[in-house]
This record gives structure tokens, C-alpha cells and sequence, in this order.
């Protein structure tokens, strides 16, 4: 497949009785949210690295062509200096390994106080990991990355290297009237979007808005430039957040709609081939 989409995390109780039904045990969220979507972001190993018996079992429990991109540990990317971590960001990816190929690209989520100023450390780090065996993503939060040169500068290292660029559109949150992030914990980041690809994939994290509406016109802009990114032979994993967690998978699967309805070829969302294929979602 060259299209994948899915949320954050699995585990999610609100979804009983609209993604899993009602009664569903919290030990078969990831059997059933296999078979809804194509990908998970993964998010639990930014907390907690899982020991061999969960990822043995992360990988017996979902089906073929079903991808996991997790997200390094905070431990790794979030102590200052990367150099220093490079064995434990390579113990991490030998821990994921029995995945095979149910492990999608990994994606290192830098905090913003990682400034341009550590560029060198960066592309240390970057260099040390092996990116033939496994697709490396990274995210930047600190607002220089974001302007010249720093940009251009990182764009020409990711590229080099063949590491994806993760794109953070967190748009939708800033735009309503509301601020849905009132009663969130970790707020989402207001950045720049750029769309730019550096590698022959990339990892795109669509923070979406609570009312389907006001993310309308941000989707449809997705749609247009994922055509033409498919077109070019770009893999592409697609993840809904939303500050209401309840709201992420029919998000998601409206996106799906989107995407179908314009005629872009992605593949059926298995979520769709267990019922009738859901009526157009209404602009809540």
C-alpha cells in the first residue's frame, strides 16, 4: 500500500460502542483497531518502552499489511543533546524489530527547546541511524526551524539522508472560534505548515478540530496535495488527532470519504468493509 491512515493511540475506552463494540475488553483494542485502520502512531512508546512479550504479542494480534510508527521515547529526545542517546535510540529500534513488517517508519519528536543551534548534533544522530533497515521521521517544534536558513538547511539534511519530515497541522485547532484544547493537558503547537517531503515517504499528523466543519476546508487541501504526492510515488501515513479524542476515528473516516469521493487512489479503509460503508458524516 502507498496510503495509510489511521489516530494516535489504540487504547481509547470512549470509542466503545462506535470504532469497538460495546463490552469489548481493553486487551482487544489493537485486534480490532487493526481492522478498522491501516496505522497507529504509536504514541505509548513516547512514555514507556514495551518489553519483548508486547511487542511479540503488538505483532500476532494484527493483520498483514497493518504498520505501527512509533514515536522514539521521550528519554532519547527530550534530555537535551541527541549524540548521547544514539545507543538507546539503536536499543530502541532493535526492541521493535520482531514488528518485521508490521514496523512502519520511525519518527523522533523533538522538543521545542531543540533549536538550529544543535544542527550538528542532529545530523549526528541522523547519520548513526540505520536508515536502510528502518525509515527515520523527524519532527521540529522549536519556531527557528521554521525560518531561513535554518529551514533550507534542514530540508538539504533530511534529504541527504533520506529522513522523512513529519508535517504538523495543527491549522484547525487555531481556527475555530472555540479553543477545543481548553481541558487538554499537552497543547499542540501553532506552526508553520510546510509541505515539503525529504524522503520517499513522510508522516503527516492532522490535529484536528472537534466541529468536522472547520476542518473541512484544511482536508480538502489535503486531499490536492496527497493526490499529487501519491502521484510522485510518495508513501504516505495520514494520523487524525483531535483534542476529543471520541471524535478522532469518524474524523478519519470522513477524511477517507474525502479522499475516495475526489477520486484519489488509496486503498479501502478495512473499517468500511465490516458494515455498510458509512453515510456522509454530519457537520457537527
Amino acid at each position: 500500500m502507498n496510503f495509510f491512515i489511521g489516530c494516535a493511540v489504540w487504547a481509547y475506552k470512549g470509542w466503545l460502542g462506535e470504532l469497538y463494540p460495546q463490552g469489548t475488553r481493553a486487551t482487544e483494542f489493537l485486534h480490532l483497531y487493526s481492522r478498522r485502520f491501516t496505522t497507529v502512531e504509536g504514541n505509548t512508546t513516547f512514555y514507556a518502552i514495551p518489553n519483548a512479550e508486547t511487542v511479540s504479542r503488538w505483532t500476532t494480534e494484527t493483520p498483514p499489511g497493518f504498520e505501527f510508527c512509533l514515536k522514539l521515547a521521550r528519554d532519547i529526545t527530550h534530555k537535551g543533546l541527541l549524540v548521547p542517546y544514539i545507543p538507546a535510540a539503536l536499543d530502541f529500534l532493535a526492541g521493535m524489530r520482531p514488528l518485521g513488517k508490521h514496523l512502519g517508519p520511525v519518527f523522533a519528536q523533538l522538543p521545542p527547546s531543540y533549536s538550529p543551534a544543535s544542527i550538528d548534533d542532529l545530523a549526528m544522530f541522523l547519520e548513526a541511524w540505520p536508515r536502510q533497515e528502518s525509515p527515520l521521521a523527524l519532527e521540529v517544534r522549536h519556531p527557528d526551524w521554521f525560518r531561513e536558513p535554518h529551514t533550507t538547511n534542514l530540508t538539504q539534511l533530511l534529504e541527504t539522508l533520506g529522513v522523512g519530515r513529519v508535517l504538523l497541522d495543527s491549522r484547525p485547532i487555531y481556527s475555530g472560534d472555540d479553543d477545543p484544547q481548553l481541558q487538554s493537558e499537552r497543547r499542540k503547537p501553532k506552526l508553520p505548515l510546510q509541505f515539503s517531503v525529504t524522503a520517499p515517504f513522510c508522516l503527516i499528523r492532522f490535529i484536528s478540530h472537534p466541529n468536522l466543519s472547520v476542518n473541512q476546508p484544511f482536508m480538502e487541501e489535503w486531499v490536492s496535495q496527497i493526490q499529487q504526492w501519491l502521484d510522485s510515488g510518495v508513501k504516505i501515513y495520514f494520523f487524525v488527532h483531535c483534542p476529543l479524542e471520541e471524535r478522532s476515528p469518524n474524523i478519519a473516516r470522513h477524511f477517507q470519504q474525502l479522499l475516495e469521493q475526489n477520486a484519489v487512489a488509496v486503498p479501502p479503509l478495512p473499517w468500511n468493509q465490516l458494515d455498510s460503508p458509512p453515510n456522509q458524516l454530519s457537520l457537527w
